[in-house]
Formats: structure tokens, C-alpha cells, sequence
């Protein structure tokens, strides 16, 4: 599972111009989070992102922090009437 880029899943049950729905939601896979390259670096979890009728992971990673930003919003799924969507998070 270490070192795993992407995993493509699940079959969509609906769908929406700006998302893709999916029955269920899909586990992350496991990995090391790797040594952070600086003291300021701020970890951005592991992303769903939108992969034809579904999602792929896309593994977390070590950002710096953005100027006039306070902190970064984890995406999170969100449930809809036929299933579950991926909110990509942000910084706020």
C-alpha cells in the first residue's frame, strides 16, 4: 500500500455538473507521512480528486504556508440524496 500514487474507485450512482456522486465513500490508502521540509511547512492531507465517473487519491503533501491565508480546510465527503461527493478543501 506504501508509496500508492492513486487509486481509481467505486461506480457512480449520480451526477452533477460540478461533482461526481459515489455509493459509497472509499477509504484512503495507508502511507508515511514524510519529514516535514521546513519548520513553517503546513501538512495538507490526502485529496479525492474527480476521475472520470469517480476519484482518485491523490496522497497528502508538506505546503508552504500562504501569505493572507489563517489555515488550510481538509476536503471532507459530504453525503446527498444517491450517495456521497467529495468537498475539496481550502485555504481560508
Amino acid at each position: 500500500i506504501f508509496g500508492l500514487l492513486f487509486i481509481v474507485l467505486i461506480f457512480i450512482t449520480g451526477c452533477g455538473p460540478s461533482y461526481v456522486t459515489v455509493r459509497t465513500r472509499p477509504e484512503p490508502p495507508l502511507y508515511a507521512r514524510p519529514v516535514a521540509p521546513g519548520g513553517n511547512y503546513v501538512w495538507i492531507d490526502g485529496e479525492w480528486i474527480r476521475s472520470g465517473h469517480g476519484y482518485a487519491y491523490r496522497q497528502g503533501y508538506w505546503a508552504a504556508p500562504r501569505p493572507r491565508y489563517h489555515q488550510y480546510i481538509p476536503g471532507h465527503w459530504q453525503q446527498r440524496r444517491h450517495g456521497w461527493f467529495w468537498v475539496r478543501g481550502h485555504w481560508n
